[in-house]
């Protein structure tokens, strides 16, 4: 079961039939305890970095998210979902989770912002699952993250950014996969891959 966490913000009935296409169980929760017992989480994201992690806390969903993360289990913030995984936060001067190391600022040489619209995305891993092609964009930030390794995928808009971040089992994306037509489907499809396998590893051991 994958817990789509609803915090009052996000694409969650869309993001819930992308990964159902894909054969994944999911719920949509404000629930604390139903986000623990789930097998892996999404966090969606849509408008203001302080706003979502205000009302995260708001609703007591803080320390949930931070077990399912120290618990190992697959993680998956899309979005400002994917920014709040990070440190210090330039929109809201507030702080992210800090699951990841790094801030998040505002896009730089931009001619315009907000970015809306659709870019294509480059791996930069040799094994990355991803399918390279044009994702869909909604932002005016953008992560910066300590360590280059924790990049799987770039894109470009007025500078070269991160859109995919992997470290165990946190990932984010800064397109919204949801909204992405085929090439966001398939990512998905990787995402739940990595859902199963880590599932059956923790059923194996008895978990």
């Amino acid at each position: 079961m994958i817990a789509i966490i609803d915090y009052g913000a996000g694409n969650l009935r869309s993001i819930r039939r992308a990964l159902e296409i894909n054969g994944a169980e999911t719920v949509i929760t404000s629930d604390a305890d139903v986000i623990r017992k789930a097998d892996a989480v999404v966090l969606p994201g849509v408008g203001h970095a302080g706003h979502a992690i205000g009302e995260i806390d708001r609703r007591g969903l803080t320390p949930a998210i931070r077990e399912t993360v120290e618990a190992g289990k697959p993680f998956l913030g899309i979005c400002v979902g994917m920014q709040v995984l990070f440190e210090h936060q330039e929109e809201g001067d507030t702080q992210g989770f800090g699951f990841l190391r790094g801030d998040v600022r505002s896009i730089e040489g931009a001619a315009k912002l907000p970015h809306i619209g659709w870019n294509r995305v480059e791996a930069t891993e040799t094994d990355n699952t991803l399918d390279e092609g044009y994702f869909y964009f909604v932002h005016s930030f953008v992560a910066n993250p300590t360590d280059p390794e924790d990049i799987a995928a770039t894109s470009t808009y007025g500078e070269c950014f991160p859109v995919v971040v992997k470290s165990a089992n946190v990932w984010g994306t800064q397109f919204h996969p949801e909204k992405s037509g085929p090439a966001g489907i398939e990512f998905l499809a990787s995402w739940v891959n990595e859902v199963d396998r880590a599932t059956k590893e923790r059923w194996a051991a008895g978990e």
